[in-house]
């Protein structure tokens, strides 16, 4: 399934979308970056069969942070269910994107002229080379599950170093969920 530009919505939206505030289960704690300590960027809600996976990664000071490494500690990702709600953004650091975008899912075998942002299911489009990620739990290699392309705009672009993708992997048996982008 391809995620195409859906436009605006609203900042705890439930469906797919990139930007805006995660939906978390209770006591959820923000994700801190390992490298700088600072709080990390969320960056995409992707409610999908495996449960809804919230994607986090650090900008605090774009290119100092590992954050294309799926185990380096630049970024996180996080596989949720049950009852899920806004969090609490933190006050400091580069938490949120300057735009929403609302994204539908849409059949990859129909044409379409609208604008593609990702993609869902299938094998992940490797820029540079596999780099599936070990689940940390059961040290299985993960599913892919999503990609996620930078975005339409300045606002509303995920900083994958200028052309790159990101990959969203996932084990559902361990609840456990990995992000990394190539450019």
């Amino acid at each position: 399934m391809l995620l195409i530009y859906e436009g605006e919505t609203t900042a705890d939206a439930p469906e797919p979308r990139t930007g805006g505030v995660p939906l978390v289960p209770g006591g959820f704690l923000w994700p801190m970056c390992r490298e700088c300590g600072g709080a990390m960027q969320f960056l995409a809600h992707l409610p999908l069969q495996v449960g809804v996976v919230a994607v986090f990664f650090c900008q605090n000071d774009p290119g100092m942070c590992d954050d294309w490494d799926a185990t380096a500690g630049g970024n996180h990702a996080f596989l949720f269910s049950g009852n899920l709600s806004p969090a609490a953004v933190p006050a400091e650091g580069e938490t949120l994107l300057g735009a929403i975008t609302a994204l539908r899912l849409h059949p990859a075998d129909v044409p379409t002229e609208e604008r593609v942002l990702g993609r869902v299911g299938g094998e992940p489009g490797w820029l540079q080379g596999d780099e599936t990620p070990d689940c940390p739990s059961c040290t299985t290699p993960m599913a892919f599950t999503a990609e996620l392309q930078e975005g339409y705009d300045f606002a509303a672009s995920a900083n994958f170093g200028g052309g790159g993708r990101g990959y969203i992997f996932t084990c559902q048996p361990c609840d456990e969920a990995a992000f990394l982008w190539q450019r």
